[in-house]
């Protein structure tokens, strides 16, 4: 079910952590509403173990030479 290594959820745990906090120290009333989007998708990431992000851009940049060869 895990598509990642524990060190990259224990990155995105703590990079997560530290979002909250500083939008928790900064006031939740006084933070914009954009700043809750990368905050809740690093814990999501952490706890699932699935980065949205992630596979989007694999995605956008994949390489199309490979997938057309014959």
């Amino acid at each position: 079910m895990d598509k990642m290594a524990a060190s990259m959820k224990a990155f995105f745990l703590f990079v997560g952590i530290i979002l909250w906090a500083g939008i928790w120290l900064t006031g939740f009333e006084t933070v914009h509403w954009l700043l809750y989007i990368p905050a809740t998708f690093f814990l999501f990431s952490a706890i699932t173990g699935i980065c949205p992000g992630m596979i989007l851009f694999k995605e956008v940049f994949r390489d199309n030479n490979s997938h057309n060869a014959e």
